[in-house]
């Protein structure tokens, strides 16, 4: 038998090799893309120009909440004289950082920042506890009236403030605690409506195997809580917590009802006295100072938890 020598094969050039190993590539990448773009609701994908109209509104939407800020930030660098001018600079003609420096002699500015700070840092701790403990125990344990209990717990949410305000003061007053941080930071200590429900819809994502697994191999509840849920509900812990910050750091009504001594006074209630002590003559640049100080900690909370907020206000624990 002859046999016939099998032929080589015809050798690539580089330039087409590497174009052919590069465009399976090219392939997948452009399949990704795709598969990354944003859809509809019937699945469709939006056309590029609804894409940048889209766009433009968000970022006149930006502009319109940025301008605030932007225009306190102004005024706080500029002089009185260039503050009453009219019309107003869009941009100040000599920068005067020096406002901030007075803004926090005018009043005991730091005195009522370690007040807000304590108080704070004081109701996120035992807010984010509470309402963990209560929503565990609302989503992952099976007992009876369980629901019917929690739709007592969201009723409290049609409760009015206003409602409750009288009776609270007489009991803290009753209890001796006015005048005294005790009302501002005890009330976190009981889980609110709002925030029990938020990590309850969070939690009810966990997996019921593995939590019967855990309770089969002698984990406690406890145990389940803090070592399997707590991890997975970090977002959402992260959410309940910067509410509660930002709901804290900016409450007026609440040091207004109960503290009375200016040494136990924050933030809120300083920037009032401010306003107040100088009635007849505003220093406006002053003030925009020390309300920028005031902001500043809470921008600096969002950015450096922004992730975590925006995942635990959309995404669930588990997938």
């Amino acid at each position: 038998m002859v046999t016939t020598p099998l032929s080589a094969p015809p050798e690539l050039e580089p330039e087409k090799a590497l174009d052919e190993l590069a465009e399976p590539r090219r392939t997948r990448r452009a399949r990704r893309a795709r598969c990354k773009a944003p859809r509809r609701a019937d699945g469709s994908r939006p056309s590029a120009i609804s894409a940048w109209i889209a766009r433009i509104v968000l970022l006149g939407v930006m502009a319109l909440f940025l301008l605030p800020i932007y225009w306190m930030i102004i005024s706080a660098v500029k002089s009185g004289q260039e503050l009453s001018e009219f019309p107003p600079t869009l941009f100040p003609r000599a920068w005067h950082f020096e406002n901030f420096r007075e803004a926090v002699t005018v009043m005991p500015f730091w005195l009522f920042f370690r007040n807000s700070a304590m108080i704070t840092i004081s109701v996120v701790a035992l807010t984010v506890v509470s309402n963990f403990i209560v929503a565990y125990g609302f989503s992952c344990i099976e007992w009876r009236g369980r629901d019917e209990l929690f739709y007592i717990v969201l009723a409290t949410l049609f409760l009015p403030f206003p409602v409750t305000l009288i009776p609270m003061f007489d009991m803290w007053a009753a209890l001796g605690f006015v005048n005294t941080w005790v009302p501002l930071i005890l009330p976190a200590l009981f889980a609110g409506g709002f925030y029990t429900f938020l990590l309850r819809q969070f939690m009810l994502q966990t997996p019921k195997d593995m939590l019967d697994a855990a309770r089969l191999d002698g984990a406690s509840e406890w145990s389940i809580a803090w070592r399997i849920v707590f991890p997975t509900a970090r977002p959402a812990l992260t959410v309940v917590a910067i509410f509660t910050a930002v709901g804290t750091w900016n409450d007026f009504m609440g040091p207004l009802i109960y503290l009375q001594d200016q040494d136990k006074q924050t933030l809120s209630i300083g920037m009032q006295i401010f306003r107040s002590v100088n009635s007849q003559d505003v220093s406006f640049n002053l003030l925009m100072a020390a309300s920028f100080l005031v902001l500043l900690p809470l921008v600096v909370l969002f950015f450096a938890f922004q992730r975590s907020f925006v995942s635990g206000i959309t995404l669930g624990g588990f997938k």
